[in-house]
């Protein structure tokens, strides 16, 4: 009685391709020896490989429907049972990790890499955006054979060790009989051909290195770390593959007067301490222009003024961050006679049961020649 490689398998007559691999890889995974090594399940594993090696090949598969057997004499009959199943290595490993070896040629046409490079811009175009100018040093399509990789007038030619394989196969026997791998074709690397003269223009790579200038628009709103992608600007890839993107990653110079803190600006403005007490306006260049900051009587040292709105631009969204004055009061170190003299007065004047921050009548016109003697008048 004929040996029914359908039944092995447990599939249908009319299963298709699809199916016949999908049945074997459940079976594979499930009565391979390393995985059960009962004797029984061995001969069981055998049979599989057996009819998955009729059923997979379209030729002994048609002998077999009809009626021929392609095996020669019952199952297991070829290259020692497991090894003409076991052949089709992908496939065992497939089953097993889920994903199949490479087969056939690879590609000399690649995808080129990515990449990145620093852009150092000032505290200015952070905040409302710029463009800047570029150069870049990246792989671009070689102009002599358009990235072909042969010399003009030449092509590439179909290896003759793995015939336009890309991979030579080896039979190795082992304790479950022969098996037979596959690994890339030492001649052709995997390609399939060879490039018997390559370009001298770029020794058969298909690109060359080449100085590039490109514009780059800086958004408003750029931190340091903020990447901006170029796409397609990058490295061509081997063979004149697409190329990658190009990252430009932004640096912000320190500012001499303002400190960034996300989209908030701080600085620090120093007074005296007569300004303090009195109040005045002190300018200040700000990104947006000279503006005044008002500083109100009775001031501390260390107390914060905001400046809405004249901060960074916020990148994802509308409006700016704040401009923060930290005010630091100056207390002099060296007082002339009459200065000192003034101080003393206003010590007594003021008085330790008096409410402090409040001037008592007089204090007003004694502050101001306080300031006056301070300013040197």
């Amino acid at each position: 009685m004929a040996t029914d490689y359908y039944a092995i398998l447990g599939v249908q007559r009319d299963a298709s391709q699809e199916e016949i691999k999908k049945a074997f890889r459940r079976l594979a995974r499930e009565l391979h020896p390393d995985v059960n090594p009962d004797p029984k399940t061995q001969e069981r594993f055998k049979e599989i490989n057996t009819a998955y090696e009729v059923l997979s090949d379209p030729q002994k598969k048609q002998m077999y429907d009809l009626g021929g057997d392609p095996m020669g004499s019952g199952v297991g009959a070829g290259a020692g049972g497991f090894g003409a199943g076991f052949g089709n290595f992908s496939d065992i490993m497939d089953a097993f990790f889920g994903t199949a070896t490479q087969r056939g040629p690879k590609s000399r046409t690649r995808r080129g890499q990515d990449a990145m490079i620093r852009l150092e811009i000032d505290l200015n175009g952070a905040a409302f955006g710029t463009t800047k100018e570029i150069q870049v040093d990246t792989a671009t399509i070689c102009g002599t054979c358009n990235g072909e990789g042969a010399a003009p007038g030449t092509s590439a030619q179909t290896c003759d060790m793995c015939r336009g394989r890309g991979e030579v196969s080896q039979v190795t026997r082992s304790f479950l009989g022969q098996v037979m791998t596959s690994r890339p074709c030492p001649q052709c690397q995997g390609f399939g051909t060879v490039v018997p003269t390559p370009c001298p223009e770029c020794a058969g790579d298909g690109r060359v290195r080449t100085r590039r200038t490109l514009t780059v628009k800086i958004p408003a709103g750029v931190d340091n770390g903020t990447r901006i992608q170029l796409a397609g600007e990058g490295e061509v890839g081997p063979g004149g593959g697409p190329p990658g993107d190009l990252y430009v990653e932004i640096r912000e110079a320190p500012h001499p007067v303002f400190q960034r803190r996300g989209d908030d600006l701080h600085c620090t403005v120093t007074i005296p301490m007569t300004a303090a007490a009195l109040g005045t306006k002190v300018p200040l260049e700000t990104l947006d222009g000279m503006e005044e900051v008002d500083i109100r009587p009775g001031t501390q040292s260390g107390q914060s003024i905001p400046l809405h709105g004249r901060g960074i631009t916020h990148l994802r969204s509308n409006g700016r961050g704040d401009l923060v004055v930290h005010v630091e009061v100056q207390t002099p170190s060296k007082l002339d006679p009459e200065q000192e003299e003034l101080l003393r007065r206003l010590a007594k004047l003021r008085g330790e049961e008096r409410p402090q921050g409040q001037f008592q009548p007089g204090q007003q016109g004694l502050f101001s020649r306080l300031k006056d003697a301070f300013n040197g008048r």
